[in-house]
C-alpha cells in the first residue's frame, strides 16, 4: 500500500472560507478532518481586511495550532494547508499557507499538486532577478503574479496560472478576496460549499461535513473563482484540458466520506472490491482489509464472493499513516506499531488480504508475516488496483521506478518477496470502470500515469531524472 513510500511530494489538503466571523477557527477544524492528507506540517492565514495574520508550523493540527494561538489571527476570510514534505524536502519555511509582503498588499497561497514545469519557470524567473525564499515548487506562483505587467490582481494571477503546468489546486488569499483555481486537467480534487453566507472551499467534501457546511459543486478544470464581500465570481484562466483526475484519490489517499466529483469514495471502493472478486477466484474461509484506506474495498469483495469478511487486522489509532515516517528504519517501526492482528479470526484459515495497492513490498512482506504469525494458514494477497509500475510527476513522490516493486519484477516475483500463497492485482479496465466516472474516453476523465506510464501532459525534461526518460511516454 502507499504507506511504504518514502515520501509524498505535495499530496495535501487545502482548505478556505470567506465571509464568516470564526474564519480562523473553522479552518482549524477544515484541516483536521484534512489530516490524513499530511501530518508534517500545517498553516493558517487569516485576513481582517486590514492585513494578513499567519499561523503555522511543523507536526500534526493538533500540535501547532492552540484556541489562543487562533484567537491571534481573527478574521473574516482564512486558507489552511496541511502538508507532507514536497519535493524540496521538509522545513518551516516551506509549511504553507505561503505569504508574500509587498508594499501593494500582502498575499498568501495554499497549493495541492506539483507542477511539472517548476524548475523551468524557477531558472527563468531567477534570470530576471528572483530570489527564493523557499524550496517549494508554490513559491513560482507568487513570484509570476507579481511579475505579470498585467493591471489588476486578478489579471495577474489568470496570466501567472495559465504559464503553469502539472497539477495544482490553489486558494489564494488577499486582504479583501479568495481566490480558488484548478488546474486544466482538473488532477486535484478541489470542492466549493456554502456555510450560511459564507463561501468554502476543500479538498475534500468531508471538510465541509465537520463545519456544518453544504456542498455546492466541485471546482471546474481550468476555473479561476473570485470571492469578496458582494459574493461570487466563476472566471477562467484556461480552457479545460482532457479531465484527469489523480485515480489515487479514490483508491487510497481521500477518505471514504468524502464525494469527489459526485462519486462517494467508500462506495466507489467496494465496487473496486466487487470487480476483484468477479476477476479472481480464490478459496478462502475469510477476508480481511489492511485498515483503513482498503476496509471498503474488502467489504465489496466479501459480498460479491460470498467469503465472508472478518476484522482480522485492528489498527492502533494513535500511530499515524506509516508514509508520513521520514526515514526507512522510522517506517518499518511505523508499521510493527501501527497494526496487530486478531489471532482468533485468522488462526487455522485461509485469509484473503485486500490492499489498495503495493509500491515498495515491504509494508504487504510485514502484514503477510503477521497473518501467519497469527496461525492463518493461506494469506492470498488481492490488490484493489493495477501494479503501480511507473513513476508520478503530480504530486506523488515516486520520482523512479527503482522505488517501484512492480516496475522491476513480475507478479510472481512479487509474491514470492511478499512471502504470499498467491497475489493479484485488478485491471485497468475494471477499476476505472467500476470507479465510476462517466467523463467520456477510455479513460474516463482519470489520471493512469503511474499505472500505465502514460500522462495526460508533457513531462518536462528536467523533471525526469536522466535514467527514467526512456519510460516516460
Amino acid at each position: 500500500m502507499l504507506a511504504e513510500i518514502r515520501s509524498l511530494n505535495e499530496e495535501c489538503g487545502v482548505f478556505g472560507i470567506w465571509g464568516h466571523a470564526n474564519a480562523a477557527q473553522l479552518t482549524y477544524y477544515g484541516l483536521h478532518a484534512l489530516q490524513h492528507r499530511g501530518q508534517e506540517g500545517a498553516g493558517i492565514v487569516s485576513t481582517d481586511k486590514a492585513s494578513l495574520q499567519a499561523l503555522k508550523g511543523e507536526g500534526m493540527v493538533s500540535e501547532v495550532f492552540s484556541p489562543e494561538k487562533i484567537e491571534k489571527i481573527a478574521g473574516t476570510g482564512a486558507i489552511g494547508h496541511v502538508r507532507y514534505a514536497t519535493a524540496g524536502g521538509s522545513g518551516i519555511e516551506n509549511v504553507q499557507p505561503l505569504l508574500f509582503n509587498s508594499t501593494t498588499g500582502s498575499l498568501a497561497i495554499s497549493h495541492n499538486g506539483n507542477l511539472v514545469n517548476a524548475n523551468h519557470l524557477k531558472s527563468h524567473l531567477e534570470r530576471q532577478g528572483s530570489i527564493f525564499q523557499t524550496t517549494s515548487d508554490t513559491e513560482v506562483l507568487a513570484h509570476l503574479i507579481k511579475r505579470s505587467g498585467y493591471a489588476t490582481f486578478e489579471e495577474q494571477a489568470k496570466n501567472a496560472l495559465s504559464l503553469l503546468k502539472g497539477a495544482f489546486a490553489c486558494v489564494i488569499l488577499k486582504e479583501e478576496a479568495m481566490y480558488i483555481a484548478l488546474d486544466p486537467n482538473g488532477l486535484r480534487p478541489l470542492s466549493l460549499g456554502k456555510l450560511g453566507d459564507a463561501w468554502v472551499v476543500a479538498s475534500e467534501t468531508c471538510a465541509f461535513d465537520i463545519i456544518g457546511a453544504e456542498f455546492v459543486r466541485s471546482v471546474e478544470p481550468g476555473e479561476f473563482l473570485v470571492i469578496t464581500d458582494d459574493g461570487l465570481r466563476a472566471e477562467r484562466f484556461a480552457y479545460p484540458a482532457e479531465r484527469s483526475i489523480c485515480t489515487m484519490e479514490y483508491v487510497y489517499f481521500s477518505r471514504p466520506d468524502s464525494d469527489i466529483d459526485g462519486i462517494n469514495v467508500h462506495a466507489a471502493r467496494k465496487r473496486l472490491g466487487k470487480q476483484l472478486a468477479r476477476e479472481i477466484q480464490i478459496d478462502a474461509d475469510v477476508v480481511t482489509g489492511v485498515p483503513d484506506s482498503s476496509i471498503s474495498a474488502a467489504i465489496g469483495f466479501s459480498e460479491e464472493s460470498g467469503i465472508p469478511y472478518e476484522l482480522g487486522l485492528i489498527k492502533n489509532r494513535y500511530v499515524g499513516r506509516t508514509f508520513i515516517q521520514p526515514s526507512q528504519d522510522l517506517r518499518e517501526q511505523g508499521v510493527k506499531m501501527k497494526l496487530s492482528p486478531v489471532r482468533q479470526v485468522v488462526k487455522g484459515k485461509r485469509v484473503i488480504m485486500v490492499d489498495d495497492s503495493i509500491v515498495r513490498g515491504t509494508t504487504s512482506r510485514r502484514i503477510v508475516n503477521l497473518l501467519k504469525e497469527a496461525g492463518a494458514t493461506e494469506v492470498h494477497v488481492v490488490i484493489s488496483s493495477p501494479p503501480i509500475k511507473s513513476p508520478c510527476f503530480y504530486g506523488i513522490d515516486i520520482s523512479t521506478s527503482g522505488e517501484l516493486i512492480a516496475a522491476n519484477n513480475t507478479i510472481e516475483e512479487m509474491r514470492e518477496i511478499i512471502g504470499a500463497d498467491s497475489l493479484t492485482f485488478l485491471s485497468v479496465d475494471g477499476m476505472v470502470q467500476n470507479i465510476g466516472r462517466t467523463d467520456p474516453g477510455s479513460k474516463c476523465g482519470h489520471c493512469l500515469g503511474c499505472f500505465t506510464g502514460e500522462y495526460p501532459t508533457n513531462i518536462y525534461p528536467d523533471t525526469v531524472l536522466p535514467h527514467e526518460k526512456e519510460k516516460v511516454k
